[in-house]
């Protein structure tokens, strides 16, 4: 929003026209009032003109509530059930003819939800229940039994709707089956709703119920048509399988017998059989031969070596232990006469020639023994020569016959494959046979909430329908009075009406005020400071020259410094006369601020003559759109918080946002001092009337140019 103050057109000031139209004329009222194609609207004035046309507002509004009312009362009323089925795709364990017992639920994705879902709409279905229900029977689902309606006939003349007696019956009971049939997929989880809706709540509940019971028998027929269709597959394979196994066995039995290949104990070959036996009595030979090579060995040196012959196969001979057994006896004889006889006495001598030939007797025993082991020794190597060339001979017809033995496996392993095949078709067979004749079997679905009777309406719905229309017409009528009004506003020939049309300000009207007397600058800031916050925020303007406006705001601002913190903004063009004060003429301003080039501390500088903090405009080709930016307001809220006065030095204010200005602010006015008292007075009560606080003009002739006020220091 911008606005102008008065200030001299094209002619010059001495010109008494010219004069005389300044001292009279004020700005146009566009200019000083908001504009509303800028932005701001006058909210008090809409107010005003929704009061004064409440009644094109009121009237369609009550209107409304009573025609909807009507409207929901002539409506027959439907009533709504609903029932709630799982799908869990569970299966009965227990009806299994393997007796397996496999717990795991199946996994059903939100795609077989939907499928379910699309299942419970099926047309087979629907005509299933309405066969069930008698529903072709009801006029509710096929109007032609009431007659036909004349606006639906007509209106399927136009094209609008379908015409009910070109329909076939069982179309217009779908139709209407369908319009009340509702069936959703409860969200992440695995249940689906079944609704319905009639005008017979009792049917309502009815259908429901039958639409879920029909939905598990369609599951449940589908289940047995499956399995009955298996299980006439499976009979066909088997008997199949069958002729394939007994082929498959008979090939076996021909070709082991053909190359026998015949079948010992532990399932075994006869040849197989045989090598392991004969190898078995090989190594018992050797092990024979081996024992009695070392035994007859043992011994032999023994006897040859003189020493006693403790062989166990020596100990363990009759012979040899009863002659020991004489050799004691007569040891001990002969030790006993020993005692009383000489050695060359008879009986001494008779004793030891029976030791001596004792002795003789277990030696060529002994030696028998030896000869024997020798000769079972002998025997035992006869018999791994044989044994060891029939072991030979089994190797090399088993080596022949080993091609025989591959094809004898791989007959064997199709069999066994074809028999393997035939016992799980028949296991298969027998589960889908049993599934087949049994009533109850597994469906993917069970009910979970079964229907009842609905005493309260489902449609339409009264207090929605009735609130909604009365809402929305009372909305509509206040924004089309509201739409003109703003229209109205922004038109040109709106604005063209609230231009003055002479320079008295005909057509405009301004409430009346007092004299705006002229203020000298001194008792101007004996009041501001007196004023403490209420002069926080100052903007001086003027319809002048902007260098003599800034003149008076640096006067104003430098006898405010006295105990205050003051700073001074300038909003105008470029002024010479605060670059001159300033102690650093080439600081950054408001613009290169707005651009974000630089900081709140490198803009403020001081002033040569007093504490004064300066804010220029910054550099001179700047865009003066910049102080459009919504920064401003930023920076100058900044600079409220921080000092006791912000002054801003408007100039004459042709191109400012006026909410900058006026906001929470006083006016400080340097008029032209060709000015009138009666153009001071009306641009007095224009300033207060958009929505400046205090208005106070300003007596150019208390601002001398050589005024300096406060401390005479630099920064």
């Amino acid at each position: 929003m911008r606005f102008a103050f008065w200030r001299a057109g094209k002619k010059t000031m001495s010109d008494p026209e010219t004069k005389s139209e300044q001292m009279v004329s004020p700005a146009p009222v566009s200019e000083v009032l908001p504009n509303p194609e800028l932005g701001d609207i006058d909210l008090r004035s809409i107010g005003r003109v929704l009061l004064r046309k409440k009644r094109f507002i009121i009237i369609p509004t009550i209107l409304a509530f009573a025609l909807s009312l009507l409207i929901v009362n002539l409506i027959t009323p439907r009533y709504k059930s609903e029932a709630r089925i799982l799908i869990d795709g569970r299966e009965n364990v227990f009806l299994r003819p393997t007796g397996e017992r496999n717990d795991e639920r199946n996994v059903v994705d939100p795609e077989a939800v939907a499928s379910q879902v699309q299942l419970v709409l099926s047309r087979d279905l629907a005509r299933e229940v309405i066969r069930k229900n008698k529903l072709a029977e009801n006029p509710e689902f096929d109007p032609v039994l009431n007659g036909v309606s004349p606006l639906k006939s007509l209106l399927a003349l136009f094209g609008i709707g379908r015409d009910p007696l070109r329909m076939t019956p069982e179309e217009r009971v779908l139709e209407a089956y369908y319009d009340r049939l509702t069936a959703y997929a409860v969200e992440k989880s695995r249940v689906i709703v079944i609704e319905f809706q009639s005008g017979d709540p009792e049917l309502a509940a009815s259908i429901a119920n039958s639409i879920a019971d029909g939905y598990l028998v369609l599951q449940l027929n589908a289940r047995q048509e499956q399995a009955k269709a298996a299980g006439q597959w499976l009979s066909g394979e088997i008997d199949n399988l069958r002729k394939k196994v007994a082929d498959a066995e008979s090939r076996v039995e021909e070709f082991r017998s053909k190359s026998s290949l015949f079948i010992g104990i532990n399932n075994t070959s006869l040849s197989n059989q045989q090598l392991g036996e004969i190898n078995t009595q090989l190594n018992n030979a050797r092990a024979l031969k081996s024992d009695a090579e070392s035994k007859a060995r043992l011994i032999r040196g023994m006897l040859q070596t003189g020493k006693p012959i403790e062989a166990s196969e020596v100990l363990n001979s009759e012979l040899i232990r009863r002659l020991s057994e004489q050799r004691v006896t007569l040891r001990a004889q002969l030790a006993e006469q020993s005692s009383t006889l000489l050695d060359r006495h008879p009986r001494i001598r008779e004793l030891k020639a029976q030791l001596a030939d004792l002795d003789r007797q277990l030696r060529e025993e002994a030696g028998k023994i030896s000869r024997s082991l020798e000769n079972d020794a002998r025997i035992a190597s006869g018999r791994v020569e044989s044994l060891s060339n029939n072991l030979e001979q089994l190797k090399k017809l088993a080596t022949s016959s080993n091609g025989d033995d591959v094809k004898l496996r791989a007959l064997e392993r199709e069999a066994r494959a074809q028999r393997d095949l035939l016992e799980s078709y028949l296991a298969k067979y027998r589960e889908a046979t049993t599934r087949e004749n049994i009533d109850a079997a597994p469906s993917d679905g069970r009910i979970i909430s079964r229907a009842i009777v609905s005493n309260t309406p489902a449609y339409p719905k009264k207090l929605p329908i009735v609130l909604i229309a009365t809402l929305a017409t009372l909305m509509l009528s206040t924004g089309t009075i509201v739409t003109g009004e703003l229209l109205r506003i922004t038109s040109p020939r709106s604005l063209a009406a609230l231009q003055p049309a002479a320079p008295g300000m005909r057509g405009f009207r301004v409430d009346p005020a007092p004299a705006a007397d002229l203020t000298d600058i001194a008792h101007l800031a004996d009041d501001l400071r007196a004023a403490g916050k209420a002069a926080h925020k100052i903007t001086v303007m003027g319809t002048g020259q902007n260098e003599s406006i800034m003149l008076a705001a640096l006067a104003l601002a430098r006898l405010l410094t006295d105990g205050a913190r003051v700073v001074l903004v300038d909003l105008s063009p470029s002024s010479q006369a605060l670059t001159a004060t300033s102690v650093d003429p080439g600081a950054p301003g408001l613009a290169d601020l707005m651009l974000g080039e630089v900081s709140f501390g490198q803009v403020i500088t001081r002033d040569r003559l007093s504490p004064l903090h300066l804010v220029g405009t910054g550099r001179s080709d700047a865009d003066r759109s910049l102080l459009q930016s919504p920064r401003l307001a930023i920076a100058l809220d900044a600079f409220l918080r921080v000092y006791d006065h912000v002054l801003l030095v408007a100039g004459t204010a042709t191109d400012l946002p006026a909410k900058i200005l006026t906001e929470q602010a006083r006016a400080i006015v340097v008029p032209n001092p060709s000015m009138n008292a009666d153009a001071r007075t009306r641009m007095s009560s224009q300033f207060k009337a958009i929505g400046f606080t205090t208005v106070t003009m300003l007596d150019p002739a208390s601002i001398r140019p050589d005024m300096q006020i406060g401390p005479r220091e630099a920064a």
